[in-house]
């Protein structure tokens, strides 16, 4: 057996971490389904905010009578808040999974998130209890970014652990293709609540379904994963438990490194995934019944890409993933977004176009994230310098753009998107190649 390298030695391309001898893995299927069906219902209850914001608006927050982008702002700022407790969360639960095993870090959070998302299903009207409403929105918000911010940091070490040799991009794509299902299920059903309600029930009751929906699956997902199998080896459940900034203090390059690759990413993933449809509803006349069907069909193909991305980088390598990612947002964030220009068929094949660049980075982040960190404090590694890119970059998305409309200054919105891509391409030109080293265990 390898020798386990000394605390704080870190990863170098000309000194490959040794590895260990791997727990008895569990069945393939069942570590896929344990991550992947938590995933999904996390990210459902994550995202059903996000599409449903404007009815949200129009409830929770007061009106403004000289500007009817206010409350949609509000909303917005509130998801970002939501996304500032993603770094907690990411370090918090990324500590317990270093310290008391993954499967147990990923229990806890979706307890978390079914119990928030219930809150926002729940939140009372502003016309019903003034300021109220909002704070409670808040808590919710707060509480479902302390969630999500552990299930990345938790299902990412999970997944990539679980995999067999030579297939961690094919099971790291499942972190997104998990995601992404929660994504589409919660644009489908508000598509489905838009589609065939009056306006006067999608704002009374119409928007609450999917976040009741949410807090149901979280139960489901929970028993899925009571049974998954724990990845962390026994050396490590033997050996000595890593402090909270065990990773920051002892890693702090590898640390910053995870910064630079997910800024681009994440701000990419969030526009073209999240803000896009109502970017396109903000900047032109298409309607949005339209703009939600449009989005809900790019992420359906955008789910199917994600294996694809993830072997091609099994075989090919990491780094010619991400800078087809990186260079292609770069180049094209501002011609694809300039041609939206209100028709259903715009706003889909630039969706599209951007989802087929977006899986170099989505496919493969979790095994290039893992790959950073040694097995000690893999998960807490992970957890807070990505959460904290999200929050920083990928949060604020909606919230830039729309401030940018309120401006008179929507143009710049794309120019934003293409730099700070840019500027995640020169790290992954300085990244050793991953794909074919043995992962430490």
């Amino acid at each position: 057996m390898a020798k386990i390298p000394p605390r704080g030695t870190p990863l170098t391309e000309t000194a490959p971490a040794p590895t260990i001898a791997p727990a008895a893995a569990g069945h393939p299927v069942r570590q896929l389904l344990a991550a992947s069906v938590g995933n999904a219902v996390e990210w459902f209850d994550w995202y059903a905010y996000t599409f449903l914001a404007a009815y949200i608006a129009d409830q929770v927050f007061p009106k403004s009578s000289g500007n009817s982008l206010v409350p949609l702002l509000s909303t917005f700022a509130v998801f970002a808040v939501g996304f500032f407790m993603r770094p907690v969360g990411g370090l918090l639960m990324g500590a317990v999974a270093d310290r008391h095993g993954r499967r147990a870090a990923l229990t806890v959070t979706i307890l978390l998130m079914g119990g928030s998302s219930l809150l926002v299903g729940l939140t009372p009207t502003y016309a019903a209890v003034g300021i109220l409403a909002p704070v409670v929105l808040v808590l919710a918000r707060l509480l479902q970014g302390l969630s999500v911010g552990g299930e990345f940091a938790a299902s990412t070490t999970f997944l990539v652990e679980s995999a067999g040799p030579g297939r961690r991009g094919l099971f790291s794509s499942f972190q997104y293709v998990s995601t992404s299902i929660g994504q589409l299920a919660a644009s489908g059903i508000a598509a489905l609540l838009v589609g065939g309600l009056a306006e006067g029930q999608m704002n009374g009751w119409g928007w609450r379904v999917p976040f009741v929906i949410g807090a149901l699956l979280g139960l489901v997902g929970f028993w899925i994963r009571r049974s998954a199998h724990e990845t962390r080896s026994a050396e490590q459940q033997q050996g000595e438990r890593p402090g909270l900034f065990d990773a920051l203090r002892h890693h702090p390059r590898e640390s910053l490194l995870i910064c630079g690759i997910t800024a681009g990413g994440t701000l990419a993933y969030y526009t073209w995934t999240s803000y896009l449809p109502t970017y396109a509803e903000l900047n032109t006349e298409i309607d949005k019944a339209d703009a939600l069907l449009a989005g809900t069909l790019s992420l359906a193909f955008f789910t199917l890409l994600q294996p694809l991305g993830g072997l091609l980088s099994d075989r090919f390598g990491r780094k010619p993933s991400l800078l087809f990612f990186g260079v292609g947002f770069a180049v094209l964030s501002v011609p694809l977004l300039r041609a939206v220009d209100g028709s259903f068929l715009s706003l889909l094949l630039v969706s599209c176009a951007g989802m087929v660049l977006l899986t170099g980075f989505t496919s493969i982040s979790a095994a290039v994230n893992a790959e950073v960190f040694p097995a000690r404090v893999r998960a807490a590694g992970i957890g807070f310098p990505y959460s904290l890119t999200v929050a920083v970059f990928g949060g604020t998305a909606p919230y830039v753009g729309t401030l940018l409309k309120d401006l008179d200054r929507p143009g710049l919105f794309p120019w934003y998107v293409a730099v700070l891509c840019l500027v995640s391409s020169a790290v992954y030109l300085r990244l050793p190649e991953s794909a074919h080293k043995e992962l430490e265990r």
